[in-house]
């Protein structure tokens, strides 16, 4: 099994170490990566800029491939240039923080997985739930029982599975539920600060908005200590207001 790995952390990161040395318990793993972190650039890709590639080690051993560019590069650039074929899984973390919720949209995490999707290849995202992480064994655990279950089972194309798991020991977690996304989200704003040479800069700034109150939630589920696993896809399309709008008077050749 070919199992491709990347991040939003950066390749440095100790989440996608652990990960990488999990995933090679069941496959031949190749880690493609940012070079430098990368969280909240959503799917951006790069544009008009030189993506370079360099060989990355650790402890002097060949560990993968750094990019200088987003997650969404790293799918694109392992598996057209690097890999020169389809993985059969991309796997994408261990995240530093959850990514549940309105996170969703922002996360380069999830990101990544979804580009995977969208080249038709099943994919997980794997996230603990807090920026200090410390707990990452049980997230690489069920990440493989994970892989080896969609390579049994399958995933609708286009679906990819969004794994949150709460930043606490194994026999501290109330179980694992299968989740929807939350609507819970960001109060963001940008707060003014002055610089040292007096100038004025701004730094973003926010809480979150608990919108959440059941464990079928992603975000609620993962707060009451269970991990998440919630099943998304991309197509955006509202159904519902797509059905509605069908009645809608706006046809511009109308006379």
């Amino acid at each position: 099994m070919k199992i491709l790995i990347s991040n939003d952390d950066g390749i440095d990161s100790l989440g996608i170490q652990v990960l990488a040395n999990k995933m090679k318990e069941i496959g031949d793993v190749l880690v493609v990566a940012p070079k430098t972190e990368q969280s909240a650039v959503g799917h951006a890709i790069t544009m008009k800029i030189p993506v370079r590639v360099h060989e990355y080690k650790k402890d002097g051993y060949f560990f993968g491939y750094a990019v200088e560019g987003t997650p969404a590069d790293c799918i694109k650039m392992g598996i057209k240039n690097i890999m020169r074929e389809l993985p059969d899984i991309v796997v994408s973390g261990i995240n530093h923080g959850s990514n549940a919720a309105i996170n969703i949209i922002y996360s380069g995490t999830v990101s990544a997985a979804r580009e995977a999707a969208i080249m038709d290849v099943p994919a997980i995202a794997v996230s603990v739930a807090s920026h200090d992480a410390t707990e990452f064994e049980y997230a690489a655990e069920l990440a493989k029982i994970l892989v080896l279950e969609v390579m049994e089972k399958g995933l609708r194309p286009g679906t990819l599975l969004n794994v949150n798991v709460p930043d606490l020991p194994a026999d501290k977690i109330k179980g694992v539920l299968i989740t929807q996304q939350g609507l819970s989200k960001w109060d963001d704003v940008y707060e003014e600060r002055i610089d040292p040479y007096g100038k004025k800069y701004y730094w973003l700034t926010g809480k979150i908005i608990e919108m959440d109150e059941n464990l079928k939630a992603d975000h609620y589920a993962l707060n009451q200590d269970y991990v998440a696993i919630t099943p998304i896809h991309f197509d955006l399309t509202d159904y519902n207001t797509y059905d509605l709008m069908q009645s809608w008077n706006i046809n511009t050749n109308k006379k």
